[in-house]
């Protein structure tokens, strides 16, 4: 696992994709499309995803041709979730606090407000059970999931106007991620779950008044102080936050998903379930 500071919000969803059989037969290679939701000139999260992209095809020796496209390359980032889902896409570099919309429960394995330091939240997710209820959790959408690396907590966000009392949040507009949302709308904020890239617009526009992303060396790269002059610290809603490297389960029911196992599994010579956790365990050895 990577350690970047504090747990942060990154998660690879992944499902192992091959090429046809004869392409297989001829350079033995399992090809992944892996697309980001962040840029691979956002601060840390870009440079991450393609040291991951790099690293499993290192690690794997050469058995994996992993290769990394820009968010939206391949399809909408909001859409990864259910295209991974599907086996329609590969993989994608997210973070679970984006599927909330299909279960509110993905937030407390992506944040929790003013919720517990990476010491505790580490040993809850790995000693106390908390990884295997992600698992469970992202199974029931043919998902698997396994903690890939952490980031730093964040600020408490970027105002286009000054904020002097809780009163004054009322009635603003602002992108909010995860559970912390809840918390800012019973203070009588809007919120609303944006994409990395979609946020500057919002701000410039003046479709939200305000946003948090994620850290100051990140938040730099997305260029918010050139709208939001007002920047609020220390963070409270996002504490400690899993990064997980999900995969598409195959199920027996799945012929598509179930077929890119087998063939991997016939390639190196293991069952359909020892070839995924050869992947599984590959995932875990980074860093």
């Amino acid at each position: 696992m990577r350690m970047m500071g504090k747990l942060g919000g990154i998660a690879i969803a992944a499902a192992v994709a091959l090429g046809t059989g004869s392409a297989v037969a001829q350079d033995k290679k399992v090809r992944i499309q892996m697309q980001s939701n962040f840029a691979s000139t956002l601060a840390l999260l870009g440079p991450n995803a393609k040291y991951t992209v790099a690293q499993v095809n290192t690690l794997s020796g050469g058995s994996i041709d992993m290769k990394f496209f820009e968010p939206g390359a391949l399809v909408p980032p909001g859409q990864a979730f259910d295209a991974v889902s599907s086996g329609a896409l590969d993989a994608a570099w997210a973070t679970p606090g984006y599927w909330t919309g299909k279960d509110i429960a993905f937030a407390v394995f992506s944040t929790v407000p003013f919720g517990p330091g990476l010491g505790e939240y580490l040993a809850w997710m790995k000693e106390g059970g908390g990884e295997k209820l992600m698992q469970a959790l992202y199974a029931k959408y043919n998902i698997h999931a396994i903690m890939c690396h952490l980031i730093p907590p964040e600020a408490s966000g970027w105002f286009r106007k000054e904020i002097k009392t809780p009163e004054d949040l009322k009635g603003l507009k602002m992108r909010f991620f995860g559970l912390g949302a809840n918390v800012m709308q019973n203070l009588g904020v809007s919120t609303q779950l944006l994409q990395a890239g979609e946020i500057f617009q919002a701000l410039q526009l003046g479709t939200i008044d305000a946003t948090e992303f994620s850290m100051p060396v990140m938040d730099l790269s997305l260029g918010f102080h050139q709208v939001a002059k007002f920047y609020y610290f220390p963070g409270w809603h996002q504490q400690a936050t899993v990064g997980d490297n999900t995969q598409k389960k195959p199920g027996f029911s799945d012929l598509i998903g179930r077929a890119k196992w087998d063939a991997w599994a016939a390639m190196k010579g293991k069952s359909s379930d020892e070839a995924m956790q050869e992947y599984v365990d590959l995932i875990g050895s980074l860093g």
